[in-house]
């Protein structure tokens, strides 16, 4: 019986073939957690005094979700991660190097790894060909001492994608359109393996936005094989030695097999409070928002500000629009800077945040007002995920956001 991308990884790992539905010991390659989860990890190991690191080099604690820090219980948890990190000789990654997902990706996550963090968007990852998971902070601080966790092998569903997008349709709008079909519970526990050619022809930015958001319907993983695109990212982070071809299997079994014709998709909006209410934009046309954000795990790469840049390049933001920007690591702020593209959304009028997590954790840097409406680019539009269960977020792509940013009210990036 063939394997898929989430057996034939966790089999690997356990040094024995397994199939969806066991649960397998597995080693674990990479550990992360960051501001919010971390102080919990460690004080679980100081604990049962098991305060070590067994994978130091490929344990890595971030301060990106509060950062830099708006209060001063934060203040003394990121003094706890610093500790932590000088004792065992775990990888720290500073106030404004950025997204702990982002971060792992460019220089730590290899294709065929598992990596378990204490943050849902772990899945991220999957775009590398790994299995990449969230877990609670407990497991994550054995999996940190310990270098083993445990798994339950998840069955797969098959989304297999086809044809090519239309002007102004980006991966944030293909994976809000499943989402939506399939609910914000319709894939709990099971991994998402992305194919298809539509697929093949995607960037790495656009795999990692479909990766992220797997967690959104509920799913353990969302793995996409390994290839030619995957090698050049690679070598682009100065790891190419790192990369292994990593496909499932032609007779793989999958639960199930949804086909998408990415030529039909729309640019589509999910509106509050929950990520599954996707609607297509011209329900959403004409709802006047207060602020536009651009960045986060899900959409905080280059691609994604080139998109937005090229839309507003010459134009001013709407004069009732606050629009922030956060890029999603240093390296991306850099290339960004080069690019000339902060210098346009400088002019364009938005405000340009460190990188990190900004305004999607919803502890400082643009929690919204009551009554007040935010579109932006995150993964998550929770009540009271932008710090105030007063608000409204709209979540759609890069494009969507600028366009909005120039109308005052929720457009169609197809119109400009």
């Amino acid at each position: 019986m063939g394997k898929t991308l989430a057996e034939k990884i966790i089999g690997s790992h356990a040094k024995r073939d397994v199939s969806a539905g066991e649960i397998a010991l597995v080693g674990v390659d990479v550990c992360l957690t960051q501001d919010g989860t971390g102080p919990l990890a460690i004080r679980q190991l100081q604990k049962i005094n098991l305060e070590k690191a067994v994978n130091p080099k490929r344990t890595v604690l971030f301060l990106d979700h509060a950062a830099p820090s708006p209060r001063r219980e934060l203040a003394n948890d990121h003094i706890t991660i610093r500790k932590f990190a000088r004792k065992t000789g775990a990888c720290l990654s500073e106030v404004g190097e950025g997204v702990c997902h982002q971060i792992i990706a460019e220089s730590y996550l290899n294709p065929g790894d598992i990596l378990i963090g204490a943050d849902s968007h772990t899945c991220t990852g999957g775009a590398l060909g790994a299995f990449a998971t969230g877990m609670g902070s407990t497991d994550v601080a054995v999996g940190i001492a310990l270098g083993k966790t445990w798994l339950r092998v998840p069955e797969t569903f098959k989304v297999e994608v086809s044809g090519q997008f239309p002007k102004a349709v980006h991966p944030k709008d293909l994976i809000l359109s499943l989402i939506g079909k399939i609910g914000a519970d319709g894939a709990t526990y099971k991994a998402l393996e992305f194919c298809g050619e539509a697929i093949q022809k995607m960037s790495m930015s656009g795999r990692f936005t479909l990766s992220n958001m797997a967690v959104e319907a509920g799913g353990k993983a969302g793995l996409i094989a390994s290839d030619d695109t995957t090698r050049e990212f690679l070598k682009g982070q100065g790891r190419e030695d790192k990369f292994k071809q990593l496909e499932p299997d032609a007779d793989a079994v999958y639960e199930k097999v949804i086909e998408i014709d990415a030529s039909e998709l729309t640019p589509v909006v999910a509106f509050p409070h929950t990520v599954d209410n996707v609607k297509p934009i011209d329900q959403a046309k004409g709802i006047k928002v207060n602020q536009v954000f651009i960045g986060t795990c899900t959409n905080g790469r280059l691609e994604d500000l080139e998109v937005a840049t090229r839309m507003i390049a010459g134009k001013k933001k709407h004069t009732q629009i606050r629009m922030i920007i956060v890029p999603a690591s240093k390296a991306v702020f850099l290339d960004a800077l080069d690019a000339g593209y902060i210098k346009t959304l400088v002019d364009f009028g938005a405000a340009i945040m460190a990188p990190g997590c900004g305004p999607c954790v919803g502890v400082h840097e643009g929690i919204l007002g009551d009554g007040e409406t935010c579109l932006a680019t995150m993964n998550r539009n929770f009540k009271g995920r932008m710090g105030n269960p007063e608000g409204f977020i709209y979540l759609a792509s890069p494009a969507t956001a600028a366009a909005t940013a120039i109308a005052g009210e929720i457009a169609d990036p197809r119109e400009f």
